[in-house]
This record gives C-alpha cells, structure tokens and sequence, in this order.
C-alpha cells in the first residue's frame, strides 16, 4: 500500500485566465452555451511512501505544493489523499 494524492491548482479567481476564457469562446462556438465560465488549472497525482503516517504525508503534499507546484501569488491548491 501507498499513499495517494491527486493534487489540484487553479488561478485564484481574481487572477484573469486568458486560457480559460479561449476554451469557453470555444465551447460556445461548439454549440454549449450553457457553459458560461471556464478556469484552467493543473492536475498532479503522486505516489507516496506507506510508512509515513496520515499527518506527514500531508505535511509533505502542503511542503510540495507551496515550494514546486503552486505559484502561490496567483494560484490556490487543495488536494486529496488516500491510502491505495
């Protein structure tokens, strides 16, 4: 068994999302326009080491998020963990 952790990062919503607002024109030119926003952001799934307990584990997630995976000026990040 391993930890398992899938990690979501998203603009924070003052922040303008160019890509999001394409995907949306897009969408609507597609024939949905019943979708009336999109936000980008980055999806991050990580396999972690069973023999650190629930609360390093964690600790670990919130240490990689905030020194590699967020930019923390213009992201926000919350992820999920299980045992696997």
């Amino acid at each position: 068994m391993s930890w398992h952790a899938n990690v979501y990062v998203t603009l924070k919503p003052s922040v303008l999302d160019p890509q999001g607002a394409t995907v949306q024109r897009a969408l609507s030119q597609m024939g949905y326009p019943a979708v009336t926003g999109v936000r980008m952001g980055k999806f991050t799934e990580m396999e972690m080491d069973d023999k650190l307990s629930e609360a390093e584990a964690k600790k670990q997630v919130n240490e990689i998020c905030d020194k590699l995976l967020a930019n923390p000026n213009i992201e926000t990040y919350r992820f999920t963990l299980e045992k696997k």
